[in-house]
Order: C-alpha cells, then sequence, then structure tokens
C-alpha cells in the first residue's frame, strides 16, 4: 500500500486531483469510480478547474458510483446524484450517460444488481476514489461481524445516521437504508484512492496504516489486500493516527 502524507487536506485534494487527471491522461476512455460525501468535493472542485483550463478532457470518460440512499429520487438534494451532478458533471464535459448512479427508488434489489452489473461493465474501475467513515467503513460497507462482496442493500449504522446528519435538515431525515458497491467490486479497481482528513478519522486510519490486520470491524482495512492500493492523508491525520 502507497501512503502519501501532505501538508494539509487542500494539498491532499490537489495530489488526488492530479492522479485522476494522470489517469485519464494515459487512457482518455477511462473508468472511474466515484465517491460522495464531503470528503472528495475539493477535489471535484478541482478536476473541474483542470478541465476548464483544458488540463483534462472527460468527454470519453465513464464513471460508476459507490452508493445511493434508499428511498430518494435522483432529483432529491441529497441524493447521491444530485450530488455529483452539482458537484462535479455539470461543470465538465462528462456525458451524463456514460455516468451512473444507483437508483434509489424502485426496487432496491433490482437496483443492487444493476449496480454490480455497472461495476463491471467493460472493465472495472482505472481508479476508484474512497473516503473512509469513523467506524472505518468504506462506500456504505459499515463495520460489524461480516462483510458482503456483491452490491446489496445495507442499513446504516447510527454513527454513520449521525455524521451525515449534517447535510439534512435533521437527524431524522436521514435515510436508514442505502444501496452500496460491494467489497469485490472496490477491490477490483485498478487502484483504489482513499483520501482523509479529520480527527474523527484517526481510529479508522491507524487500524488500516499501523498494522497488518484485517477485520470487518475496520471495513477499510481490506485494502491492504490491493498492492496498487494507494491512501492520502494530511500530517495532522498522520501525527493522530500514528502513522510515520
Amino acid at each position: 500500500m502507497k501512503v502519501i502524507i501532505t501538508d494539509n487536506y487542500q494539498e491532499s485534494c490537489r495530489i488526488a486531483a492530479e492522479m485522476i487527471r494522470d489517469v485519464i491522461a494515459e487512457k482518455p476512455n477511462a473508468k472511474l469510480g466515484l465517491a460522495t460525501g464531503g470528503t472528495p468535493v475539493p477535489i471535484y472542485k478541482n478536476l473541474i478547474k483542470m478541465n476548464q483550463q483544458g488540463e483534462v478532457d472527460f468527454a470519453s470518460v465513464h464513471t460508476v458510483n459507490l452508493d445511493e440512499y434508499i428511498g430518494l429520487e435522483g432529483s432529491h438534494p441529497q441524493s447521491y446524484r444530485y450530488f455529483m451532478d452539482t458537484n462535479l458533471f455539470d461543470h465538465i464535459n462528462i456525458n451524463k450517460a456514460n455516468t451512473y448512479v444507483a437508483k434509489g427508488t424502485g426496487n432496491p434489489a433490482d437496483n443492487a444488481a444493476e449496480l454490480e452489473q455497472k461495476v463491471f461493465e467493460n472493465g472495472v474501475p482505472d481508479l476508484q476514489l474512497l473516503g473512509i467513515g469513523n467506524n472505518g467503513h468504506i462506500a456504505f460497507n459499515e463495520a460489524g461481524n461480516h462483510l458482503v462482496a456483491v452490491s446489496h442493500i445495507e442499513t446504516l449504522t447510527e454513527s454513520t445516521i449521525e455524521a451525515n446528519a449534517r447535510f439534512f435538515d435533521k437527524k431524522e431525515d436521514v435515510p436508514t437504508t442505502s444501496i452500496t458497491m460491494g467489497m469485490r467490486g472496490i477491490l477490483a479497481a485498478k487502484m483504489p484512492l482513499l483520501v482523509a482528513t479529520g480527527a474523527s478519522k484517526a481510529e479508522a486510519i491507524r487500524g488500516l496504516l499501523t498494522n497488518d490486520e484485517i477485520t470487518t470491524q475496520n471495513p477499510s482495512t481490506f485494502l491492504k489486500l490491493h498492492p496498487q492500493a494507494t491512501v492520502i492523508i494530511d500530517k495532522e491525520l498522520a501525527q493522530l493516527a500514528g502513522v510515520q
């Protein structure tokens, strides 16, 4: 596993955006696995700027997202389809027909099966962008006694609901279930790229980077199985997590 420690979160996001840019430069029709939440927003802002300045061309790029809340239409302001449109897709020259975010409405089992198909359709993602939850979850693969290999319906833990409540008017509005890519799909990517910042992530990052253990109680630790996995953290988080 490659670990990059930066001076600050802004530098982390710039480096992550440059890595995505370089993947597309090498393969103009690259397939990207994308993430939502607070962590990737500055990364997407960097990519938008790069696109506007002619540094990166998304015209032939395909994308697939990690997850979506069950019960939210794509037009809902807190849906991940809406997030991706407003934070990235609306501002770059990508063909939205080549972007995929799982459906939040309709039959959840069918929607999960469709996500699984899209992960592997025409090849696996060349790069999979990841954040990490306070409990070590990646996508919505929650910490617990087991993990699920394939895309599936996940019941969100109380800590995840609390963490995501900041995006809603009140905690009660946060959906309690989601469709998420499973661990097989995440680890199938040619290069998983995890970016993290903040004291709340220190325990999870400590488990990921300071020992060789793999545990379902910290799903991010399964990235240790991937030879091309890359983790970018800032020096403040590195110090809190005990990462040298």
